[in-house]
């Protein structure tokens, strides 16, 4: 059977946990345009304040930055630059042919962590638990990672 396909079900557990965090990442973008449309703001083009159909009153304090859009921004921003490094890894652990019960716990718990680390940034939590379930999620790769990396070097 080959690894990389849906026969296999440990790249199964890679598949769902990886396009879950893809429709979270895109869901994102999505957030971002409802909130900057409730609070009719948040923009970041100057061309944003041409009279349209969906702006048909421009404000130059459109332009200001809102800290509820600004905040989905910074979760988007966490997410560009925690994902890819969990697709690698991800993917490449899928090739070292792991006992599937392993890679379910780490695919969706990386999944889950990244879940709950939407929830605090979205909610206001401490920065202490987003750095706490930001570090679940990072291990999480780091151990794939080396695992590759061994099963590469042997």
């Amino acid at each position: 059977m080959p690894l990389l396909s849906f026969d296999n079900p440990v790249f199964a557990a890679f598949a769902i946990s990886a396009a879950i965090m893809v429709l979270k990442a895109v869901a994102m973008s999505w957030l971002t345009v409802v909130r900057m449309m409730q609070v009719n703001g948040g923009f970041r083009s100057p061309e944003d304040l041409r009279r349209t159909l969906l702006n048909p009153t421009p404000d130059p304090k459109q332009l200001l930055p809102d800290e509820r859009v600004e905040r989905i921004r910074r979760i988007q921003q966490n997410d560009l630059e925690n994902l890819p490094f969990f697709f690698m890894a991800g993917a490449l652990y899928v090739l070292t042919d792991p006992p599937l019960a392993l890679a379910q716990w780490l695919f969706y718990g990386y999944a889950v962590s990244r879940l709950l680390h939407f929830a605090a940034y979205i909610s206001g939590q401490i920065h202490d638990i987003r750095a706490t379930l930001w570090t679940v999620g990072s291990l999480i790769i780091v151990f794939m990672a080396v695992m590759a990396l061994v099963h590469a070097l042997n």
